[in-house]
């Protein structure tokens, strides 16, 4: 019989986008890895990779227009047309500079850093992700923030111009490319299978759909950002575990992964690993501490050795009852909830 000591522990190693990982938690792009020292931080805890921050594409615009306008000189091509642009300085840095963190960053880890690009139109991405690689980035997230505000442009449009870019980005370099998109399309399967035969070798679900607020002093519209809650892993977990095993492409978990058990969940559904921001940016970069010391105790106690071997035991095709995850569990959950009278 074996004594405690000699519990051997489990393999929290993963792979994710061809690139090996010692465990399934990642950082998720975030503020916190504009800091190189945040990064060292990272890696000295546990995480696995880290992706850092994005580079927008209103970012490259901005970029190309101040380069145009010093080269035309007096002219006034784009004499507002800068001004229109969000200001991200508080947040980002420049396409140039970022190029030069990726290089820092990758000289003070060993563990893979991905570079982030976000935006829906080719532009400048082409020219920056191969930048990108070539400042030694070991892979690519393409964040899709998309959001259609002309009734004239269909579903399907949207979809055919973000399969595009994709195919473009991923013919373009060398490095794998993830895709990090919405839950908002029309068949959400079919997207992601488009994405998987453009070559995409990873898709992140999902991206958080950031919604202003209205200051009822000042009447005007402000934006509004609260961190996420595990309660927001539930949507994430459904998509993951219908699609797990229906896609060549590496699946991966973002927005409401905050616990060890929000970690299993995500593995358990199918995911390679399970990105985090928001923990971090509540509980401090040394949470992921204790977040894993949870994640190995549980494998010890139901005497799982690897992530690998608990990897989709709970998606669409293991389960015993896939009804689970369509139509027919839209009843059962209305029906399980009985309204009680006072008293009751």
């Amino acid at each position: 019989m074996m004594t405690p000591d000699a519990v051997t522990a489990p393999a929290l190693s993963t792979r994710y986008m061809g690139l090996d990982l010692k465990c399934p938690l990642v950082a998720s792009a975030g503020p916190l890895a504009k800091d190189v020292a945040n990064i060292r931080r990272m890696e000295d805890v546990g995480l696995g990779a880290v992706v850092l921050h994005s580079l927008f594409e209103e970012q490259i615009e901005a970029e190309a227009m101040a380069l145009d306008r010093s080269l035309s000189g007096g002219t006034e091509s784009f004499a507002e047309a800068i001004s229109y642009l969000p200001d991200m300085v508080d947040y980002n840095i420049g396409p140039d500079a970022y190029l030069e963190h990726i290089r820092k960053a990758k000289e003070a880890v060993r563990i893979p850093v991905i570079a982030s690009l976000n935006g829906t139109t080719p532009g400048g991405w082409i020219q920056y992700a191969r930048l990108m690689e070539e400042a030694g980035a070991d892979g690519l997230e393409l964040n899709l923030y998309f959001l259609p505000t002309d009734p004239e442009i269909t579903g399907a449009q949207v979809e055919s111009q973000c399969s595009r870019l994709v195919r473009d980005v991923v013919e373009s370099v060398k490095v794998p490319v993830a895709v990090k998109i919405g839950p908002y399309f029309s068949s959400l399967p079919n997207v992601v299978r488009s994405f998987d035969e453009s070559g995409a070798a990873a898709i992140v679900l999902f991206n958080r759909f950031y919604q202003p607020d209205y200051d009822l002093q000042t009447m005007e519209v402000t934006p509004s950002l609260n961190l996420s809650s595990s309660l927001e892993l539930l949507l994430r977990l459904h998509w993951v575990a219908l699609l797990s095993g229906r896609v060549k492409a590496d699946l991966a978990v973002t927005g409401g992964v905050h616990t060890a058990a929000d970690v299993l969940k995500s593995m358990m559904a199918g995911a390679r690993v399970a990105m985090t921001t928001s923990a971090l940016l509540k509980y401090g970069i040394d949470y992921v501490t204790r977040i894993l010391a949870d994640l190995a105790e549980w494998m010890t106690a139901h005497e799982y050795e690897s992530i690998q071997q608990m990897q989709g035991s709970l998606n669409y095709l293991s389960v015993p009852d896939p009804a689970a995850y369509e139509r027919a569990n839209y009843m059962r959950v209305l029906s399980s909830y009985s309204l009680r009278r006072d008293g009751v």
